[in-house]
């Protein structure tokens, strides 16, 4: 496997099939973990093209594998990286809490640049549902 990243926080690494392996590690790894992962479905069952999918789940492990998103996007705007987190924010309903260029890929594969590291992301109401009344 390729490594990507070994930091404090979480290693990650790129096998043969072009998966992305994390394990999550440091402080408050298993919460980022299942904060991670939570997102991640979040995403998928809303509809959000431009993510990682999640494909296996170790949570004994705080690690998981997932799709990849292509390359680091060093290049893009600060303009162009505000839209992409605005966009997943009012279309999706989550909030990334760490919205910097870092959390960019381009996907040549698919033709678009992607978000991902949703372990500091938070799930917000379903903008596509319609929001529910409050009861008295």
């Amino acid at each position: 496997m390729r490594e990507l990243k070994d930091g404090l926080r979480a290693e990650v690494r790129l096998d043969w099939m072009n998966r992305v392996h994390k394990k999550l590690r440091g402080t408050d790894a298993d919460k980022r973990y299942a904060n991670e992962v939570a997102v991640l479905k979040v995403l998928e069952e809303r509809g959000c093209p431009n993510v990682p999918r999640l494909l296996e789940e170790h949570p004994e492990e705080n690690y998981f594998v997932s799709t990849s998103c292509g390359q680091p996007a060093p290049n893009i705007s600060d303009r162009r990286t505000k839209e992409l987190f605005a966009e997943l924010e009012q279309k999706y309903g989550v909030r990334h809490l760490d919205a910097e260029r870092r959390n960019v890929t381009y996907d040549p594969h698919a033709g678009r640049f992607c978000l991902i590291d949703f372990e500091l992301a938070e799930v917000l109401p379903d903008p596509s549902q319609p929001p529910k009344e409050a009861s008295l």
